[in-house]
């Protein structure tokens, strides 16, 4: 029995949710899973470096058919 693959597409910037399924459908693979994490980035407030949310990072997780 073979093993199905597993991949990992992460959403580009200029890129909808759609699109990124639509890529992962045209290379062969379903989404299993969907992962999103926080993007932070130094910024100095008031004399101290604090870390402020930026942008969310959205990847999805895909096994092949």
């Amino acid at each position: 029995m073979a093993k199905k693959k597993k991949a990992m597409y992460e959403l580009q910037e200029d890129e909808t949710i759609i699109e990124c399924l639509d890529r992962m459908k045209k290379d062969g693979y379903t989404p299993v899973r969907r992962i999103e994490k926080p993007v932070f980035e130094e910024k100095k407030i008031n004399g101290k470096i604090e870390y402020v949310p930026v942008r969310q990072q959205i990847v999805f997780e895909g096994k092949s058919l």
